[in-house]
């Protein structure tokens, strides 16, 4: 009976320390390590852009992160992922939090999300020398106009959700459905009026006249799914932010 009850209490003691394990915020490993690890793609303009020279980045994903991590007071590890491993990456512990995502049903079965603090509506866009050719949606979705987007990326979904007829053309990362239009091996793509307006300043793309905004997103951040200490922290941290001004002044900043 005595050696019942010793493995009994040992067997309980593993259960209780196995549970604390499983527990453990990523809050506290951050806090621990004094580096918090961010999953960013560096190829959304003007939110997280990746310079190869040097491995650095900046932009509106960046500097939100940056503040993140000094008022955690820790350093910050930018851990280079793409669209299509985005959310695994997350899942499996390779990072604490992403930068800003669209918050959609299939992300949200199997990842948490912060608090929404800007959110994206998208558009079509062609190259200046085409845009004769369209106009509206209809004038797209014909099998005779090739439309680009990238593997993994919400703009993939809704391409295939909007031009069923078009020649779809699919490229993965680093490589972009715009890039395509630019090189003249596509004719459309998609993406947010945030990129959107940063593309049409420094390239020759164009809206498509008279194709309205479609899919209104809000974005947010990515985070484990079961780490409520951690999504609460960063929902809070979101709220100050909010209320002293800085995301505001630095959606100003980045023109967004």
């Amino acid at each position: 009976m005595k050696r019942f009850i010793k493995v009994a209490a040992v067997a309980t003691l593993g259960l209780m320390v196995s549970s604390v394990a499983q527990a453990q915020s990523a809050l506290n490993e951050i806090l621990d390590a004094g580096v918090m690890k961010v999953g960013t793609t560096g190829d959304w303009n003007p939110m997280s852009l990746r310079d190869p020279a040097t491995n650095s980045y900046k932009g509106y994903d960046i500097d939100i992160m940056n503040a993140l991590a000094a008022d955690l007071g820790v350093e910050v590890e930018y851990v280079p992922t793409d669209w299509k491993t985005l959310v695994n990456g997350v899942v499996a512990g390779k990072y604490h939090i992403t930068g800003s995502a669209s918050i959609s049903p299939p992300r949200m079965k199997v990842a948490g999300f912060s608090d929404s603090y800007i959110a994206v509506e998208m558009f079509p866009y062609t190259s200046k020398d085409k845009a004769d050719k369209f106009d509206g949606y209809d004038s797209i979705n014909q099998p005779d106009v090739k439309v680009a987007t990238t593997l993994g990326t919400t703009f993939e979904k809704r391409v295939r959700e909007w031009f069923p007829n078009a020649d779809i053309k699919v490229v993965e990362a680093p490589a972009r459905g715009f890039q395509e239009v630019l090189a003249g091996r596509a004719d459309v793509f998609i993406t947010s009026n945030i990129e959107g307006s940063t593309l049409e300043e420094k390239f020759q793309v164009v809206r498509v006249k008279n194709a309205g905004p479609r899919s209104p997103s809000p974005i947010a951040m990515l985070l484990p799914q079961n780490d409520q200490v951690w999504i609460n922290y960063v929902n809070n941290w979101i709220e100050v932010k909010k209320a002293q001004g800085f995301f505001d002044e630095n959606r100003e900043r980045w023109g967004l």
